[in-house]
């Protein structure tokens, strides 16, 4: 069917929806979405519920528990495993996803909308971009890893510190690019045109260049998502991001290392929905920049 006749929002999404990279990768976040929100319903018992008599317990165990509201013993089927305190694996993995979802998505909306502004300051005002984007290379010069640790190491462990420290990890690319979009548009005939005008400065960002920047903050979002999962992982991995109560990915494995050689499946249940997560989200983030970048368009 052609698109003739469509306005351009149906016609650009007619064309996200038609990349298979979007679907494959829409698809799979999506589920994992699900099982974050609903994850009191998907999960077989509590995540900090512990029964050291079912400790170490291989997948498909059936054990039989005492039912917290009944008080009647009930069976209970450990999917993945019991860890070392004998809790369920499954639901802590299922509980985990809200904690990387809460995260990743957290992340990515904070360092958009203040990459976005600084971004927008740096690359339209000349005087600020000398000074900006000094900063943000110094910034970028540390690892991401290294600069969430220092931060996490000030503020202490906890969901909003990670959320923080990632943020300032982020932060700085959403400004590079920000920034790029902005040189590029500024010196657009149409730009000038309303300068010469007389356009004040705040509508001429608003009007005509933030718009301008909306499908590439929109691509670098997914990829954002995606670092924000890993990087909270390894944070909690390393004993220094999400306190062990919190059911994460990352702490999960952290728990399981001790016991790896015997029971392999605490660490590679978690990782497993980690690398499928964060594959899914990149895959969507390629499709999208394929199809809202002309840069990057595929043509057949």
């Amino acid at each position: 069917m052609s698109d003739t006749g469509l306005s351009p929002f149906r016609q650009t999404l007619r064309r996200i929806l038609g990349n298979t990279s979007v679907r494959v990768g829409g698809f799979v976040a999506l589920l994992i979405i699900f099982m974050g929100i609903f994850a009191p319903h998907l999960g077989t018992r509590d995540p900090g519920a512990i029964s050291p008599k079912n400790r170490y317990k291989e997948p498909g165990y059936i054990a039989t528990v005492r039912d917290y509201n009944t008080g009647q013993k009930v069976p209970v089927v450990y999917h993945m495993g019991s860890d070392t305190l004998g809790r369920d694996v499954y639901s802590r993995v299922v509980y985990g996803a809200r904690t990387s979802l809460v995260v990743g998505v957290s992340v990515a909306s904070i360092a958009i909308l203040l990459g976005m502004f600084i971004g927008l300051v740096a690359g339209y005002f000349r005087l600020a971009d000398g000074i900006i984007m000094r900063i943000m290379d110094g910034m970028m010069a540390i690892p991401s890893i290294l600069l969430a640790i220092a931060v996490v190491s000030v503020f202490g462990a906890g969901l909003l510190s990670v959320i923080v420290a990632i943020v300032a990890a982020e932060v700085p690319r959403v400004v590079r690019l920000v920034r790029s979009v902005v040189l590029s548009i500024r010196e657009e005939p149409y730009v000038e045109a309303a300068i010469t005008a007389g356009t004040p400065t705040p509508t001429l960002l608003m009007r005509h260049v933030l718009p301008n920047t909306v499908a590439p903050l929109i691509v670098q979002g997914t990829f954002i998502v995606a670092s924000a999962i890993i990087i909270e992982a390894i944070l909690s991995f390393l004993g220094i991001g999400i306190p062990p109560e919190i059911p994460t990915w990352g702490n999960i494995m952290a728990e399981g290392r001790e016991a790896f050689q015997l029971h392999p499946y605490i660490i590679l249940y978690p990782g497993a929905v980690l690398a499928l997560t964060v594959l899914s989200v990149n895959i969507l983030g390629d499709g999208l920049r394929d199809t809202m970048d002309p840069r990057f368009e595929k043509r057949v």
